[in-house]
């Protein structure tokens, strides 16, 4: 009996095995098994949007200290996150160990100036929020049009 002869399934066949082979590479030495949507992370993450008089930023800083972080603003709108981050003291062996320890520094360029001297910062439950007030320059003016 003569079978059908089917060269793109079995090559198909082929290929998907080559590309989980790859995918499973990639996710042991750390990436998430896509190769094109990859991008660095930056740490710590963070979320910024404002209003007409503030500039917002959060930072997830998980187990952070109060004594382990600075910020900085320079050259009115750079903002930087300066701080280190201690491992847990563990008893046992570790199986995974996906979250980074150690330190770093983050700059991030503000949309605009502010006003460093009037700056706050809280940390809580491992968020850092930041309120950064715009420089009265850059506020959002509400023009008044007059009619003729």
């Amino acid at each position: 009996m003569l079978g059908r002869w089917e060269p793109f399934t079995q090559m198909e066949a082929e290929f998907n095995r080559l590309r989980d082979e790859m995918d499973r590479l990639f996710r042991r030495f750390g990436g998430n098994g896509n190769l094109w949507r990859r991008t660095p992370v930056e740490f710590p993450a963070v979320d910024i949007w404002e209003d007409d008089n503030d500039l917002y930023l959060e930072a997830e800083l998980p187990g952070m200290e109060l004594d382990d972080l600075e910020i900085y603003v320079t050259q009115g709108n750079q903002l930087t996150i300066k701080g280190k981050r201690t491992p847990p003291e563990v008893e046992g062996t570790w199986h995974r160990r996906e979250r980074g320890f150690g330190e770093f520094t983050r700059v991030i360029t503000l949309p605009v100036d502010v006003d460093a001297d009037k700056v706050e910062a809280t940390l809580k439950h491992g968020v850092l929020t930041v309120r950064l007030p715009k420089v009265a320059e850059a506020r959002v003016r509400k023009i008044p049009v007059k009619a003729d």
